[in-house]
C-alpha cells in the first residue's frame, strides 16, 4: 500500500510539474490591469526557533528588525500596497502557517528575510555576501540551505502530517525537489531584482538559487527567501545590526519591489 501511495504521489507531482508552467503567467495575461496590492513579509525563525547567532546578535532578531522597517517603507512609498507580516514580535510561527497567511490573503508577493551563517571553523568567518532563493529543483548534494531551513519543522507538532514530509527520508527530498510552484519565473525575476539592488550597495552577489525550501513550496504567488548577509561574518554582522546597514538593506529591497512592480504592471 505504501508503494502504491508513493507511486501515485510521484505521478501527481510529475503531472503538476509539466502542467503548471503552462499557467505561470495566466494571472497577468488574463488581467492586463493587474496591480500588486498585497505583500506578505516573513521575518525568518522566531521564538524558540532562533539558535543561529553571531557574536552580538541573533538571526531571528535581525530578520524581524529589517522586516518591520521594510514594511513601513513600503507603506510609505507604495501607498496602494498593503503589507502583512507573518510575525511582528519574537514568536514562533510554523512554516506552513507562514505561507498559509499569504495564500489566505491572496498576496501578490511573499518575501522571507533571513541571515546566512557558516559553521564555526577557520576561514568561515570571512564568507560574506547576499543570496536569494526561490522554490525549485536542486541536487541532493546541495541541501545545506534547504535542510537548515526545513529543520524548523522538527519543532512543530505533527510536522509529518502537515507536510507529508519525513526529513530522514531521502525520497521526501526528491518529492520536495519536484514541487515547483507555478510562479517560478516571476519568483526568479523578483529575486534577480533583489540581488541587483544589493550589488548597487557594493554587497557581494552570491546569486539567485533554487532550493526545496518548505516555507516557499506551497506559495500561490511569486515567493522568495533572501539571505541579507552572513551573521557568522563579524563585519557583515555589524553592518546588518547597524541603523545605517539596515536602512540600506531596506532601501535595496524596496527598490527591488518597485522594479518588479513596474515590470509586471507596465
Amino acid at each position: 500500500m505504501k508503494n502504491k501511495n508513493t507511486q501515485l504521489k510521484l505521478l501527481t507531482i510529475l503531472f503538476l510539474f509539466f502542467l503548471l508552467p503552462c499557467f505561470s503567467f495566466s494571472r497577468l495575461k488574463e488581467n492586463p490591469n493587474y496591480r500588486i496590492k498585497t505583500i506578505v513579509i516573513d521575518p525568518g525563525h522566531g521564538g524558540h526557533d532562533g539558535a543561529t547567532r553571531g557574536a552580538i546578535a541573533r538571526e531571528k532578531d535581525v530578520a524581524l528588525q529589517v522586516a518591520l522597517k521594510l514594511g513601513k517603507r513600503i507603506e510609505s512609498e507604495l501607498k496602494d500596497v498593503k503589507v502583512i507580516y507573518t510575525r511582528k514580535t519574537d514568536i514562533f510561527v510554523k512554516l506552513y502557517e507562514r505561507i498559509d497567511i499569504a495564500n489566505a490573503n491572496n498576496a501578490d508577493l511573499f518575501i522571507s528575510i533571513h541571515c546566512n551563517s557558516m559553521p564555526r571553523r577557520a576561514g568561515n568567518e570571512r564568507v560574506s555576501g547576499t543570496e536569494t532563493f526561490v522554490s525549485g529543483f536542486h541536487r541532493l548534494g546541495e541541501q545545506e540551505v534547504a535542510m537548515r531551513e526545513n529543520a524548523s519543522m522538527l519543532l512543530e507538532d505533527n510536522y509529518e502530517e502537515n507536510y507529508d514530509f519525513d526529513p530522514k527520508d531521502p525520497e521526501s527530498y526528491i518529492i520536495f525537489s519536484l514541487m515547483k510552484n507555478q510562479y517560478r519565473d516571476q519568483s526568479i525575476k523578483l529575486a534577480s531584482f533583489v540581488q541587483d539592488q544589493f550589488s548597487t550597495s557594493g554587497r557581494i552577489n552570491r546569486g539567485v538559487k533554487e532550493q526545496g525550501l518548505a516555507v516557499l513550496a506551497r506559495a500561490g504567488m511569486p515567493a522568495i527567501l533572501t539571505e541579507i548577509g552572513f551573521i557568522s561574518n563579524p563585519s557583515e554582522e555589524r553592518y546588518m545590526t547597524s541603523a545605517e546597514g539596515q536602512a540600506e538593506i531596506v532601501k535595496n529591497l524596496t527598490n527591488a519591489i518597485k522594479a518588479y512592480k513596474n515590470h509586471v504592471e507596465r
